[in-house]
């Protein structure tokens, strides 16, 4: 499932309630959020060896040369230097902060490395979020007819920030805090075996999230939706104006995820069929599947997910150099330009994801590593049916530091190892002469989420 959509490039984009529900955490367990864990239950110390420093409220002070009209996000962080360099040579020294996806890139292409920073728990909760999350602790439920299908009890802040097993954690992915609502130009670049990169098509996309839309009742979302997401395509000419409405429930045990689609030819709106599950997407050239959208979106159905543990990890952060670089600096032939990302260690949740014996899917078992302080899925490696490892994606979420706070969780990228081709999303923001995204903390625009309203977004 995810955050978001994320993003959605090209022409299209693209069960009874059951009477079981596991239990909420009790009343005396819940005491542990803001004494021993956080609020929005991440640890609060530091960790034995200082790499991790206690949480003390996120970053909340923006860098001087912030202007809050530009919709752009400068670096805190840009003065720091890197505490060391993990390459193919030195890795073993690492390996235990290392996941397999990162392994494998460092072995496979001598130019990849990992510039490891200082670490800094940037991100923040206001607090109506952390008092809903406190709250959701002993009232949210996972329902369903199948584990993971949904869940209620819960409503603008995380669902389960004492998580029991896997569904919960990945529920916290899904509905982590992002802001009401935000708007950005969704951008794409796909990089062919060969090196060579195409630009894919580009989108005027609006995310609206239900769920933290503090002027809703619990439950009063439109198809009892956590994310409604609306694109309209603003290049190349031949789809201009193509739009697509797409609604993520919360319960997928009563509400199916709902598509509709604008095409300005024929200058009417239509149901859509719903891309989902393993689906590859044409436009990215097979390295994503649909349900690879954000690293994971989509119904829980299809694998058994299984919390390994809590582990210290090196892991993309704080992300900000990404946004400000050229497609040119951004995307090599091989992999992302290396300079461009900045990691730090943090404590990640680790949930492995195995295919049901009865059911089909082309992946046979996904890892996602879930940062406990944003609940972001900030990497998944998925295996082959054979179990080898296949692709490897890598979520580069950032704070927002303007006092609303929130992460965002649209830009990553996805490397199938087999093809040896690669994707990545939302590059190049002030090099392109646009502003990066715009959040919001009301609901924006009525009209853009509803599929009477879509006509008049499209361009005709």
């Amino acid at each position: 499932m995810k955050k978001d959509f994320g993003f959605v490039a090209g022409v299209l984009f693209i069960a009874l309630h059951s009477a079981t529900a596991l239990a909420a955490v009790s009343e005396e367990e819940a005491k542990k959020l803001g004494t021993s864990l956080t609020e929005f239950g991440a640890e609060k110390q530091a960790s034995a060896d200082g790499a991790i420093p206690a949480y003390t409220g996120g970053l909340t002070t923006p860098p001087a040369d912030f202007d809050p009209k530009s919709g752009l996000l400068p670096d805190p962080f840009k003065d720091e230097k890197p505490l060391y360099s993990i390459t193919g040579k030195n890795m073993a020294q690492y390996a235990d902060r290392l996941s397999p996806g990162v392994q494998a890139l460092l072995k496979r292409f001598p130019t990849y490395h990992v510039d490891v920073y200082p670490t800094h728990r940037t991100m923040h909760y206001p607090q109506w979020v952390l008092d809903n999350t406190v709250k959701n602790a002993t009232t949210a439920k996972l329902v369903g007819k199948v584990k993971g299908d949904g869940v209620e009890g819960a409503f603008g802040g995380i669902p389960f920030p004492i998580p029991k097993d896997g569904y919960e954690v990945m529920f916290n992915s899904a509905l982590n805090f992002q802001r009401t609502q935000y708007e950005d130009q969704a951008k794409a670049w796909l990089v062919d075996s060969a090196g060579n990169r195409s630009e894919l098509p580009e989108n005027n996309a609006n995310d609206y999230r239900p769920y933290y839309d503090r002027a809703l009742a619990q439950g009063k979302a439109p198809h009892n939706a956590y994310d409604v997401y609306h694109v309209v395509q603003v290049s190349p000419p031949t789809g201009v104006g193509t739009a697509v409405l797409v609604y993520t429930p919360i319960n997928y045990s009563t509400d199916e995820q709902v598509t509709w689609l604008y095409m300005p030819g024929q200058r009417r709106t239509r149901m859509a069929p719903d891309y989902k599950y393993d689906t590859p997407i044409s436009q990215f050239g097979g390295v994503m599947f649909w349900d690879d959208l954000g690293l994971y979106h989509g119904r829980m159905d299809r694998f058994d997910f299984k919390v390994i543990g809590k582990k210290e990890m090196v892991i993309p952060y704080s992300s900000y150099k990404y946004l400000s670089m050229s497609p040119d600096q951004l995307f090599g032939k091989q992999h992302l330009n290396s300079d461009a990302i900045r990691w730090e260690t943090h404590r990640v949740w680790v949930v492995e994801a195995t295919l049901k014996q009865d059911e089909r899917h082309a992946y046979s078992k996904r890892t996602f590593y879930i940062d406990e302080d944003s609940w972001a899925i900030v990497e998944a490696d998925a295996y082959d049916p054979e179990g080898k490892l296949w692709k490897v994606g890598f979520m580069y979420t950032f704070n927002y530091y303007d006092g609303g706070g929130g992460t965002f969780n649209a830009t990553y990228n996805i490397y199938d190892l087999q093809k040896g081709n690669y994707f990545g999303t939302n590059a190049g923001g002030p090099a392109n002469g646009r502003p990066f995204i715009r959040p919001f903390d009301t609901h924006q625009k009525e009209s853009l989420f509803t599929p009477a309203g879509m006509s008049g977004t499209g361009m005709h």
